[in-house]
């Protein structure tokens, strides 16, 4: 008989861990397993095509938010152009109500719930030797008509579950994330969060840990992101793993995400040392209102989250991503503006706003009736309003959200955005509640933007609300296009030096004595390879002053040096015995 696995990922980048265990899972007791992964993005009936022209005996499907509409849809097809194919539905998407969707869609053979290794495992076996398959714990399945529903399972012992990649396959995965977990559940019991669906923590043995990732190592693969709901759960598990890493040779980034507050001195010690670029740290802060806090089931330290995540971001190593949630129990626009600014004022590299979902499975599924939620009811279940949001108040929300990742989570405006916020007072939330406000009166949040367009989008916008300080901000607009875009692109809203400072431009790089002071082995190539390497621009403010002090601006005609080759420092300011004189040039 001919299985096929598929699932239909996200993106193209992603890739089903999934997949790839329970087909190793399988491989004792049916060699001919196929995987099919493809993305929401390909039409159904090509991938219709592609699993048809394998003519599978059974099908099986991994089923998530992002994909449960498109998956029903390919199943529903499948059995019409393949009426004899056995349809096998698993994933956090069915494993709660399979009564529900067994009977909306009788194409649907078996639903596997829960952790479906040693579930599909056996369901394999019984549908290859004919045998009954009533007494399968985790499957839900039909008999005479009605649907029998089981309960979603889990494997106790995770180190009998082999390791789910191998030499064959790594290589077609090695620009894209790898998935991977050193452990299953989580200690804790957040409400949003399906991880509240199972209780404890299940750790796989170290040395198979060192053993796999030294595999990912070996295949050169870009990124291995952790699946563990909580890295840190256990420091005897997670200290080893991070000091094994982090004394590799590789260009491997490793995602985690973790509980900041959990961390203790050895640990912060630790990480302070860490290559740059290894290890990246993603952590759920969600809200910041303790009444919201105790009603999800979530501990926050607040004081160690924000002394843990200073100091983490000022060792300039590892890549911190910090999320919030909005929609949660007792956080109204007022309460959850106070949550964005402390933890923006923390300053991650990347802070992840995301709208409640009312997962299957999750607490907060059970209580949405009494507090008035209301929300989509197709997957993903995103929160429309609640008792303490209108949707007006969501929908403005989630314009903030738009123009939010497009200014800060770009890396895109880094010191325009300090700048700005300074001179709005010092409230983030407020900046960037005017700010998207600003942006859905120009009808900009319903068309795409290029990186250009967003430099003149906030001078606009600063001409608006800030135009005694539009020339301020113009030159940190500038410096931020430098610092960002790496030189490759200088809108043209923005008034740049062109042919003024050209001679003392011009005298610099022609006297390698002088160049060295900033660029080590500067040698003099070509006007061509200068202009793909470095960059001088004359600022009318100091503002690597402003970088140092952040909210002090001195008005100075400052020459910076922007290096975009390994060879030198991202930027330096030129003092003036090295670039003629600048002070009081018209």
């Amino acid at each position: 008989m001919k299985v096929v696995l598929a699932t239909l990922n996200a993106k193209y980048i992603h890739s089903s861990l999934a997949l790839k265990y329970l087909k190793v899972a399988c491989d004792s007791v049916h060699s001919d397993i196929v995987m099919k992964e493809y993305t929401i993005n390909n039409e159904v009936l090509e991938i219709l095509s592609d699993i048809y022209s394998e003519q599978p005996d059974i099908i099986g499907l991994s089923c998530y938010i992002w994909n449960i509409d498109m998956t029903l849809k390919l199943a529903g097809l499948l059995k019409k152009v393949l009426p004899r194919v056995v349809v096998i539905l698993g994933g956090p998407e069915v494993s709660y109500d399979p009564l529900e969707v067994m009977q909306k869609n009788s194409f649907i053979d078996y639903i596997v719930q829960g952790e479906g290794e040693n579930t599909f495992r056996t369901l394999l076996a019984a549908l290859l030797s004919q045998t009954p398959v009533n007494t399968i714990e985790g499957l839900s399945f039909r008999h005479e008509g009605e649907v029998v529903v089981g309960k979603p399972q889990i494997v106790g012992d995770v180190n009998t579950i082999p390791f789910p990649y191998c030499e064959k396959d790594i290589e077609g995965l090695k620009d894209k994330i790898i998935y991977y977990e050193s452990a299953r559940g989580c200690p804790f019991s957040c409400q949003y969060c399906l991880s509240s669906a199972t209780l404890g923590v299940r750790f796989f043995n170290l040395e198979r840990v060192y053993r796999e990732l030294e595999f990912f190592i070996k295949h050169n693969v870009r990124q291995v992101k952790f699946v563990d709901r909580t890295f840190n759960a256990r420091k005897e598990h997670y200290l080893p793993i991070l000091r094994f890493l982090a004394k590799q040779e590789c260009r491997t980034n490793f995602h985690f995400e973790i509980a900041v507050d959990l961390l203790d001195e050895e640990v912060l010690t630790f990480l302070r040392e860490v290559p740059l670029g290894r290890f990246q740290f993603e952590i759920g802060i969600q809200s910041t209102n303790q009444q919201t806090l105790d009603k999800i089931s979530r501990h926050n330290n607040w004081p160690k989250i924000v002394d843990h995540v200073t100091r983490i971001v000022s060792y300039n190593n590892i890549h911190l991503h910090l999320d919030l949630i909005i929609g949660l129990p007792y956080e109204n626009v007022t309460l959850f503006g106070q949550s964005f600014n402390d933890v923006y004022q923390l300053q991650p590299h990347m802070l992840q706003i995301g709208f409640l979902k009312m997962l299957k499975g999750a607490g907060m599924r059970n209580i949405a009736d009494q507090y008035g939620y209301i929300f989509v009811d197709d997957a993903p279940y995103e929160v429309l309003a609640n008792e303490w949001l209108t949707y007006g108040e969501v929908r403005k929300l989630k314009i903030l959200e738009d123009v939010f990742n497009q200014v800060y989570n770009t890396g895109r405006f880094r010191y325009t955005l300090d700048l700005l916020i300074r001179l709005q007072g010092g409230n983030a939330f407020h900046f960037y509640q005017k700010l998207s406000a600003y942006w859905e009166e120009k009808q900009l949040h319903i068309v795409a933007h290029s990186a250009k367009s967003l430099y003149q989008y906030l001078l606009d916008f600063c001409q608006l609300y800030y135009l005694d300080k539009l020339a301020i901000c113009q030159e940190f607009l500038k410096f931020d296009a430098l610092m960002s875009e790496k030189g490759s692109i200088q809108p043209e809203c923005l008034t740049w030096n062109q042919e003024l400072w050209m001679e003392e431009k011009n005298e610099f790089w022609r006297n390698p004595n002088i160049a060295r002071h900033y660029i080590p082995n500067y040698s003099f190539t070509t006007w061509r390879d200068i202009k793909k390497k470095y960059r001088i621009e004359v600022f009318s403010i100091d503002i690597l002053e402003y970088v140092k002090q952040p909210g002090k601006i001195v008005e100075k005609d400052t020459p910076i040096l922007f290096s975009y080759s390994p060879e030198a420092t991202m930027y330096q300011s030129i003092i003036d015995r090295d670039f003629g004189k600048v002070e009081g040039r018209d």
